[in-house]
């Protein structure tokens, strides 16, 4: 059967016309150019749900995720909906994801036989494509080891390495500076953990100790009262990059002894979803909280999407994830029952980017939406190709995929979070992505960002329309999530560049921000027009 598409305008004219009795109450949003901006400090309580806000009613960016389960789902009962999550590994002994990790039916736990013989022995609640690897090289590290080859590929690859390179070394020469004055004011004030206040009241003689001060106030105003733990992780940071990622010595993949060229050599890895370290899988914990979460259960924040279960597929490391893993995850999702994939991962240089591919449309075939993080580099991805992708010159392979860009908390001139790539090709909608607050391992809640809290903000809404209206399909979930979303025409600082500014309309396939409201208005509508 023919399906037609219904654009948001020509839905909005079905609802007036069939006379349905929808009130006021449940119009969707279609215009906010006269919204008032918002000036005030966002308080605690809403920062940690802003995502689940109403941008007419909190003047926030959010989804109106709250409004959308008190005006339009309160009393009604949907499906439960696999979504696959796709990363580094999941806490599934966190209380609040516990209760909503997926369970195999046909495996039976512990007992080392492949029961329902997929090939993955006691894959109970999913499977670790990774191992115990735990930290890896870049895709383009990957490349420069191999040798030059004289491709194309392999310079790109090798300029890109030495520029990355040489910014770490510059990263470790100032966090090694700072570090020093951080000891140093230590040592002055003999006081291990100090504050603002005593810094501002410490009068140094040594005019380089002095010098030292500056920099730690500098860096307590900007990091706040817990800058011991930003400079902890920004150490981590750069120096995961050196010792693993960028390092042409490092070879993470030789202790899984398979054949990474080799799509077919495909039964390695563990039941292990969570990985080696608990702490490993912190990517993998929040996305996965972001999107179901338990609701309403006093612990921490809420998901998105309730009558969800989270399959953890492992296949992230920390370092760049190989083409092979997410094929093979994504299959493995797909063959497991899964309706939507969350992907919050991205590279550069993808050397099996057909696997992923052909993984896509296999995902399609099987009515899979997947939705993809749109990256974090504050990118033009009109100009510069980032993967997973799923378009190539010809046009998008197939039609169930969704990529996501993020937004920050604040409507105006910078709504779009300064780190988040954009496009009007490759990326399709915006989403919250900063300051997302959500599970972390060993039973914690953490403020995180990045695309890759956008992109399961928007698996989570995705699962909602499949949990209420599974008749839809991928394709249509997709473009209900475009469609439905609020437009606006401002113009928006991107990369954090205040002179590079475009009209938000421009820089993504839709021009708008999913809105969870506007969606289940928009699939209910669709829904009945298949019956």
């Amino acid at each position: 059967m023919k399906i037609t598409r219904l654009s948001f305008l020509s839905l909005l004219s079905v609802l007036v016309l069939s006379g349905c009795g929808a009130s006021k109450s449940i119009a969707p949003v279609t215009s906010i150019e006269n919204l008032p901006l918002k000036t005030s400090k966002i308080k605690e309580d809403d920062l940690k749900r802003w995502s689940h806000l109403d941008i007419i009613k909190d003047t926030v960016p959010g989804m109106s995720v709250d409004k959308a389960y008190s005006q339009l789902i309160k009393n009604k009962k949907g499906t439960k909906v696999i979504v696959g999550v796709v990363d580094s590994g999941v806490d599934i002994e966190h209380p609040d994801l516990k209760p909503i990790i997926w369970t195999n039916p046909k495996e039976i736990p512990g007992n080392g036989i492949d029961d329902d013989k997929n090939g993955y022995i006691d894959d109970i609640h999913g499977w670790n494509f990774l191992g115990d690897i735990s930290n890896e090289t870049l895709e383009m590290t990957r490349i420069v080891r191999k040798g030059d080859d004289g491709s194309e590929n392999f310079k790109k690859a090798k300029a890109a390495y030495e520029k990355e390179y040489q910014e770490a070394l510059a990263s470790k020469q100032q966090f090694d500076f700072i570090n020093n004055a951080d000891k140093t004011i230590q040592k002055e004030l003999k006081k291990e953990n100090y504050t603002f206040e005593d810094l501002k009241a410490f009068e140094p003689k040594d005019p380089t100790v002095n010098q030292y001060k500056k920099v730690m106030l500098s860096v307590i105003s900007q990091a706040g009262p817990e800058f011991k733990s930003e400079l902890k992780e920004y150490q981590d940071h750069i120096y995961n990059q050196l010792n693993y990622n960028l390092n042409l010595e490092h070879d993470g993949r030789k202790i899984m002894g398979d054949n990474i060229d080799d799509l077919n050599d495909s039964k390695h890895g563990n039941s292990n979803v969570t990985g080696p370290k608990k702490e490993g899988a912190s990517h993998g914990t929040h996305v996965s909280g972001i999107i179901a979460q338990v609701r309403n259960n006093g612990l921490g924040g809420d998901g998105i999407a309730n009558n969800v279960a989270i399959m953890a597929v492992r296949a992230v490391p920390d370092g760049d994830e190989y083409d092979k893993d997410i094929a093979l995850g994504i299959r493995y999702a797909v063959d497991n029952g899964a309706k939507v994939i969350n992907g919050s991962f991205g590279k550069g240089f993808s050397p099996h980017k057909q696997w992923v591919y052909d993984a896509i449309k296999y995902a399609a075939s099987k009515d899979v939406l997947i939705v993809l993080a749109a990256g974090n580099e504050g990118a033009d991805l009109d100009v510069e190709e980032r993967f997973p992708n799923d378009r190539i010159a010809s046009g998008e392979i197939a039609d169930n995929v969704i990529k996501v860009g993020a937004l920050d908390t604040t409507y105006g001139t910078n709504l779009v979070a300064s780190f988040s790539n954009y496009g009007s090709k490759d990326v399709d909608v915006f989403a919250p992505g900063v300051k997302i607050y959500a599970t972390y391992p060993n039973n914690e809640y953490k403020y995180e960002q990045g695309t890759s809290m956008a992109s399961p903000n928007v698996a989570g809404v995705a699962a909602l329309i499949r949990s209420y209206y599974p008749s839809l399909t991928a394709s249509q979930v997709k473009h209900i999530l475009m469609d439905s979303g609020i437009p606006t025409n401002i113009d928006v600082v991107l990369n954090g560049e205040k002179s590079n500014k475009r009209s938000f309309s421009k820089i993504s396939t839709s021009g708008k921000m999913v809105n969870a409201y506007n969606a289940l208005i928009m699939a209910e509508k669709m829904a009945k027009t298949k019956k």
